[in-house]
């Protein structure tokens, strides 16, 4: 997508603080960060959210859960939080799936 922000970011036109990079995705640091540690985990392939997936997105949804447990390895978390929000109305601010990685501090429940 030509205005995406994450596509932007995934073809380096668009700096960002890179956490990992595998085949299907890449890690950032969030901008704004809710917790001692969020990155952000981000498919390179263009998915608008996460109910625009069909079946054909299995193998990769699953790829991105693993680069999320990566990642949180490499950033020494033990324990963590990961969450995609699904629209507008729940939170989902660039329309490019991506979930974001929290760790660093006791989370709450419900989140909100």
């Amino acid at each position: 997508m030509p205005d995406c922000l994450f596509c932007k970011i995934v073809a380096r036109e668009i700096p960002a603080q890179l956490v990992l990079e595998d085949a299907h995705a890449i890690v950032i640091k969030d901008i704004s960060p809710k917790a001692p540690t969020h990155v952000l985990v981000v498919p390179k392939k263009h998915i608008d959210r996460l109910s625009s997936t069909d079946d054909g997105d299995a193998e990769l949804l699953g790829r991105l859960q693993r680069t999320a447990v990566a990642a949180a390895a490499k950033l020494s978390l033990k324990d963590f939080r990961l969450v995609t929000n699904n629209g507008r109305g729940a939170g989902q601010s660039v329309d490019h799936l991506h979930y974001h990685l929290l760790g660093g501090r006791p989370m709450e429940w419900p989140p909100g």
